[in-house]
């Protein structure tokens, strides 16, 4: 079969990635930190927002995961939502560094709340689609890697470019950095928009499936039954809450204790793109030798000891510490990059274990738990800031600079080596998946000779008629 998808088609689904990031990794970078030296708002109360409104942002992916499936025009499934939903998403990322200094406290925090919530249903409504589309683009294994691929690459790309450009721009501590936000939030919003169109213009939808949903007691039935999925959702959250810590935190690092905010575009630099770059071609390479658990299981040791030493070097040599946060940023690359396919696993045990394949509720209880340990991660320094002294552009305590190095380094550390255990648990070998597969495929072709077998009957029945 020919490939039916051309590089115009894969780089405008790309661009869908890169205009999700002016949202999303404005808001992982920028916005605690925005609360807090901008805005002017107490950081125990922008964590228990952080943590609160991103976990209902998780509970949100279930009701759109399920809102999209019904859905279907004359423009598809997935599509409409990117075209509609653009202009909603890309405003409220504008609205939520845009906290207007002339309200009181009270009005400030109903503010954020209303503003960021706001944020986390427009993002559902796009990313959500968005993620899905790519089944719907192509079959082809080569072309769905391809997709991949660029949003991957369009991701990082787009975390170092915002570090690079925003990061300067915020460089001192005297915490007047609102027209900054703004205009950068509106040249972004802008730029945002013309590429979600895009991605929704270079994009179609070639497969099309007419599936009818099992219903949600019976879905929820079976993935409660999936043994690996559960263990592999506490895992998630475990490596998203230690990846996120440090992207929060990571703001607060370069300015009080390396004081110097052009470190920043460096430390992201690292974090999001070096690491993927040096850990996507091996993957393949480490999964066809020893499996995707044990894969997992060597990125969390790598991460998580690397984490451990960081802390020791933090405040002592930069290019010691840099090194390490690349060590680090290798080992939890190679954790996410093949958690993807630990998921599609548990896609396949499902099945076997009920007979029932729920592919878009399995991600969405996936994407659930990974917002939960983003909320996590997000909000784990601000309250560790508080607990510290934290008081916000003046010269730090040693009490609050050591409560910065936990957030950067032994909250990752801890929660990689939790990721570590819980991957121990998990059962899911390459030999016993390679069962699964091969029993589901006799069931199905034990189930096709029945029902050949039922038709022959009946057409004999018709004949002696």
């Amino acid at each position: 079969m020919k490939n039916s998808l051309t590089w115009k088609n894969i780089v405008g689904y790309g661009l869908g990635d890169v205009a999700n990031n002016f949202a999303f990794a404005m808001g992982a970078m920028f916005l605690l930190n925005y609360y807090t030296d901008t805005a002017g708002i107490n950081a125990a109360v922008a964590g228990t927002m952080l943590l609160l409104v991103r976990v209902f942002d998780a509970v949100a992916d279930l009701i759109v995961g399920r809102v999209v499936d019904s859905t279907q025009t004359r423009w598809g499934k997935f599509r409409p939502f990117i075209l509609f939903g653009a202009v909603p998403l890309i405003t409220f990322s504008v609205l939520v560094f845009s906290v207007p200094s002339f309200l009181n406290d009270s009005y400030k925090i109903f503010y954020i709340y209303l503003t960021y919530m706001g944020l986390g249903v427009a993002y559902s409504l796009v990313n959500i689609p968005y993620g899905s589309l790519s089944t719907a683009m192509t079959q082809h294994p080569e072309e769905r890697a391809k997709l991949g691929a660029a949003r991957t690459i369009m991701a990082s790309l787009t975390y170092t470019l915002l570090a690079f450009v925003i990061a300067p721009a915020i460089n001192d501590t005297s915490g007047h950095h609102q027209a900054t936000y703004t205009t950068y939030t509106i040249g972004l919003a802008i730029v945002g928009v013309a590429l979600y169109w895009i991605c929704f213009a270079s994009t179609q939808e070639n497969i099309t499936r007419v599936v009818k949903q099992p219903s949600m007691k019976l879905s929820m039935k079976t993935v409660k039954s999936n043994k690996p999925l559960l263990i592999l959702c506490i895992v998630a959250i475990f490596t998203l809450t230690g990846t996120f810590s440090l992207s929060a935190a990571g703001l607060y690092y370069v300015r009080y204790i390396l004081n110097d905010m052009s470190y920043f575009s460096t430390l992201i630099f690292i974090q999001t793109f070096l690491g993927a770059i040096l850990a996507a071609p091996l993957v393949p390479k480490m999964v066809k030798s020893y499996g995707k658990k044990t894969t997992f299981i060597i990125g969390t040791i790598i991460a998580s000891v690397s984490y451990l030493i960081l802390f020791f070097f933090l405040d002592k040599s930069v290019y010691t510490a840099f090194a390490l946060f690349a060590c680090a940023s290798f080992g939890a690359s190679l954790c996410m990059t093949v958690m993807w396919a630990l998921e599609a696993d548990t896609v396949e045990y499902g099945e076997y274990k009920t007979g029932i394949r729920i592919e878009g509720l399995t991600y969405s209880l996936f994407s659930f738990t990974r917002k939960c340990g983003q909320a996590l991660g997000g909000s784990l320094p601000a309250f560790i800031l508080v607990a510290s002294g934290y008081v916000s552009n003046q010269v730090q305590t040693p009490e609050t600079i050591t409560g910065i190095k936990l957030a950067v380094a032994i909250v990752p550390a801890l929660c990689m080596f939790l990721a570590f255990l819980g991957m121990c648990l998990y059962p899911l070998t390459e030999r016993r998946y390679q069962e699964i597969v091969s029993e589901i495929n006799k069931r199905k072709a034990n189930s096709e000779e029945f029902l050949d077998s039922l038709h022959e009957i009946n057409i004999y029945r018709k004949k002696t008629e």
